[in-house]
């Protein structure tokens, strides 16, 4: 694995962090926009951003959307299907059905 070189940044909150991507997003900000509960509150910081990003907020939104939708999302990967589809089952929804597959 080769070691990337973190340069030291500070948010515009103040937050000072150490980041060897270019990612612009600081982890401070991120922790703390966390949300505690909900089913965005399992997801992870980039998953969580790109469904605010279309925004899907709540369960009842994410139910309308095809799983391939989701997927193409970036930030999802294919390890956020199962939280997704659990989330969807606790409140009785599905995914919305592809074209394709009926």
């Amino acid at each position: 694995m080769t070691n990337s070189k973190k340069t030291k940044r500070t948010c515009k909150n103040g937050h000072v962090y150490e980041k060897s991507s270019d990612c612009p997003t600081c982890p401070i900000c991120e922790k703390e926009r966390k949300p505690e509960t909900g089913f965005l509150s399992i997801l992870s910081a980039p998953a969580r951003r790109a469904l605010e990003s279309k925004e899907i907020r709540t369960v009842e939104d994410l139910a309308q959307y095809t799983e391939k939708e989701i997927l193409s999302l970036h930030g999802i990967g294919p390890s956020s299907l199962p939280k997704f589809r659990s989330a969807l089952q606790e409140k009785g929804f599905n995914f919305k059905k592809d074209l394709k597959d009926i």
